[in-house]
């Protein structure tokens, strides 16, 4: 079985711990849907990621809150690139599937999808 990576963005309102929650929540449940296979058991680990105006709480809670107490997950801060997205959330999902990186659906929500313009080109 392989290892596969699965992507996702979403940007917060605010950085306040009920938005980042909020979004996070919105943007795993998102690829849940996308990738209708995808269980939390099936989870190597999940990695989080913040711009650097997010300092309310760690986006990793709101995978706690939906249960996924399993999940090995881990947060970071994001390279402050100048001009960057700001209170952007973005994932990385290590999912053990028999799934070919090529049917992996990546989720970018709102204005996070201009991280990734070449996914809607591919819909």
């Amino acid at each position: 079985m392989a290892v596969r990576g699965v992507r996702g963005a979403v940007v917060a309102a605010e950085d306040r711990s009920e938005a980042v929650l909020s979004a996070t929540k919105e943007l795993l449940l998102a690829i849940l849907k996308a990738n209708p296979d995808l269980a939390a058991e099936d989870l190597a680990s999940a990695w989080f990621t913040v711009s650097d105006d997010i300092r309310s709480v760690y986006p990793a809670r709101a995978a706690r809150e939906m249960g996924w107490s399993s999940v090995p997950l881990m947060c970071a801060q994001e390279i402050p690139v100048t001009g960057s997205l700001p209170h952007c959330i973005r994932v990385l999902l290590n999912w053990n599937t028999e799934h070919s990186q090529k049917s992996i659906q990546h989720v970018y929500l709102g204005a996070a999808a201009s991280l990734r313009p070449d996914l809607e080109k591919s819909k």
